[in-house]
């Protein structure tokens, strides 16, 4: 007898009220392994605060979400990266005065093991660990064709240089799960379709499954298997690209009852 497949990323009815007020209610969601899915919804819509109830900024006042079937609800952040997942952020946050190759290595320290005397004294451990490091980091880097900018100062890289190099320092925490939070904003078509390209590159290489939210339709159509949209806070849509852009009620959420009885599609 076959064991069941267990979804890599599994949410029970998941929720969170803030004042009274549902930001997110009865969220389920189930992600297999090297999955690559969208989250998509207006503005407002409640998407945001989904990763956030994922990786532990939040923590939610109704259901349970699950990775490889274990548990996550009551982890803390470093917790839940530990566990295997790991996220980029709507607003780009790296260590800006630091190297390229520096906001990479930091996130690869939760695999270091010499001791605080190996560092000071720069025993042998220290510097075995140290020199994996750097090549693990050159390795990522080399992924999101950032290699010939390592030691750049991370603030003088260019905007959409900068995304990539969130996407490097997350796939550095070893992540079963990555959660890109509009990845492709602020990039023009060619920075565009060069991260189509890595993130298609990043799940085949790794294996892992990705969940991202994005505006940019064409995007989102061109690279997601499966999207599911919610609105208020609440799933209204789930399918295939296909299926989501022709669907009237994501139409209505998007653009109004006037543009879709007009016969506006989302595509």
């Amino acid at each position: 007898m076959e064991k069941p497949i267990i979804p890599v990323l599994k949410t029970h009815d998941l929720g969170i009220s803030f004042g009274g007020l549902k930001a997110v209610d009865c969220f389920n969601i189930e992600i297999g392994q090297s999955e690559l899915m969208g989250l998509i919804g207006p503005n407002g819509a409640g998407k945001t605060t989904v990763f956030n109830l994922l990786t532990g900024v939040y923590k939610p006042t109704e259901g349970s979400f699950y990775l490889n079937g274990g548990k996550m609800n009551g982890k803390n952040t470093h917790q839940i990266v530990a566990a295997g997942i790991s996220r980029t952020f709507q607003n780009i946050r790296l260590f800006k005065k630091m190297t390229v190759i520096e906001n990479v290595m930091v996130a690869l320290n939760m695999y270091m093991s010499y001791s605080l005397v190996s560092s000071i004294f720069r025993l042998k451990k220290y510097f075995k660990q140290e020199e994996e490091a750097y090549a693990k980091a050159m390795e990522l880097l080399k992924i999101v064709h950032l290699e010939e900018k390592s030691e750049v100062v991370a603030e003088n890289l260019p905007y959409g240089q900068q995304r990539r190099l969130e996407i490097a320092r997350a796939l550095a925490t070893g992540m079963k799960l990555l959660l890109l939070d509009e990845p492709a904003a602020g990039m023009n078509p060619t920075e565009t379709e060069e991260l189509l390209e890595i993130i298609n590159v990043i799940r085949d290489k790794f294996k892992i499954s990705v969940l991202l939210i994005e505006h940019d339709m064409n995007f989102v159509m061109k690279i997601c298997e499966r999207i599911q949209v919610i609105d208020y806070g609440v799933t209204i849509a789930e399918g295939t690209p296909e299926e989501i852009a022709n669907n009237p009620k994501v139409i209505e959420a998007y653009l109004g009852k006037e543009e879709e009885e007009e016969g506006v599609v989302l595509c």
